[in-house]
C-alpha cells in the first residue's frame, strides 16, 4: 500500500468500522490554504477512496486541523485531532461518527491542553489507547522555548463522554522526551497499543525529514515509559525509495482478525512529498517485531 493524493498525505490514523477500513490524515484540499483531515475508505486496506473531509467551521479551527486519531467504541467512531497554526494555543478536539464520515464536533472543545509549567501548554498528534477503564491520551508538546518536543498524557474514564471536564493530566511532566542521538530535539506523533498487560508507546524521533525515525517505549501503568531500545524500531528507506527522507508519525491499527499493522507516513524528496504507508507488525510476547 502506497498512498498520496496529491502528493501530500501525513499522519495517518486507520479503523475498521462496520466492515470497511476507514482512514484519516491530515491533507490539503486543492485549492484552499488550511491544513484539513480527509478521510479515506478501503474494502482491503490496499485501494483507497477519498471519502470526505473534517470541515473548518468554527473559530479554533479556523486556521486548520490535522493529524487525527481514531478509535471504534459501540458504534462510534472518536476522532481526537489537533488544531493546527496556533503555536501555544494548539489544542486537542474531540468529534464522534456514526458512519465514518460525518462527525459530529464536541460542544467543549478543545477538550485538552495541558498545564504550563512544564511545557509551552501546548498538545497536538494525539492518540488514545484503552488501558484499566480509562481512555489514555498522549501528547506531542513544547517546551517554554518553544524548540524541544516532548510527549505527556492525560486521561478520562472510558465511560465517560470525553468532554474537557473528563480529562486530567496524569502527571505535569513529560513522559518522554528526546535523549538519543537520532532523535535529535523532537518525539512526537505518540502510537499507543495495550498488549501483555503493558501499553507499547511507538513515536516518531527527530523532525521531518531530519530524518525522523519511529521508536518503541514500553510502560506498565501507561504514564511511566522506558525505551525498548536505543535503537529506532524502523528507520527511513534507501535513496531514491519512498520514504527516503523519514519513516515517521506512526499509527497501530489491529483489525478483526488479530492482525496488527504499523501504519506511517514517508517522504522520497525532503517532504515536498508525503507518502502513506504500512507494515505488519507481530508481538512475541516479550515486545514487537516486524513481520
Amino acid at each position: 500500500m502506497l498512498y498520496s493524493p496529491d502528493h501530500f498525505a501525513k499522519d495517518p490514523a486507520v479503523v475498521r468500522f462496520r466492515g470497511r477500513y476507514y482512514l484519516y490524515h491530515s491533507a490539503y484540499v486543492p485549492g484552499e490554504s488550511p491544513l484539513r483531515i480527509a478521510a479515506a475508505v478501503s474494502d482491503d486496506m490496499e485501494t483507497w477512496e477519498r471519502a470526505g473531509y473534517l470541515p473548518i467551521d468554527t473559530e479554533y479551527e479556523k486556521n486548520g486541523n490535522g493529524a487525527p486519531a481514531a478509535i471504534v467504541l459501540g458504534e462510534e467512531i472518536h476522532l481526537f485531532y489537533q488544531t493546527y497554526g496556533n503555536r501555544e494555543r494548539d489544542a486537542i478536539c474531540h468529534a464522534v461518527s456514526d458512519d465514518g464520515v460525518h462527525f459530529r464536533k464536541d460542544p467543549t472543545n478543545p477538550v485538552f491542553r495541558p498545564s504550563t509549567g512544564w511545557c509551552c501548554g501546548r498538545a497536538i498528534d494525539a492518540d488514545v489507547v484503552l488501558f484499566g477503564g480509562r481512555l489514555y491520551l498522549y501528547f506531542a508538546t513544547r517546551d517554554h522555548a518553544f524548540r524541544r518536543q516532548m510527549l505527556g498524557v492525560a486521561s478520562a474514564d472510558a465511560g465517560s463522554g470525553f468532554h474537557r471536564e473528563d480529562f486530567r493530566q496524569e502527571v505535569p511532566e513529560t513522559i518522554l522526551q528526546p535523549e538519543l542521538p537520532w532523535e535529535q530535539e523532537c518525539i512526537e506523533a505518540p502510537a499507543a497499543v495495550a498488549r501483555g498487560g503493558k501499553v507499547w508507546l511507538f513515536y516518531g524521533g527527530a523532525y521531518n525529514c531530519c530524518p525522523q525515525q519511529i521508536g518503541l517505549a514500553v510502560s506498565e501503568d501507561a504514564v511511566r515509559f522506558r525505551r525498548v531500545s536505543e535503537e529506532p524500531f524502523l528507520t527511513p528507506g534507501e535513496p531514491g525509495e519512498w520514504n527516503a527522507s523519514e519513516s515517521g508519525h506512526p499509527y497501530v491499527f489491529e483489525d478483526d482478525d488479530g492482525r496488527v499493522w504499523l501504519f506511517y507516513q514517508g517522504s522520497p524528496d525532503g517532504g515536498k512529498t508525503w507518502v502513506l504507508s504500512k507494515r505488519e507488525i507481530r508481538f512475541t510476547g516479550e515486545g514487537w517485531k516486524l513481520v
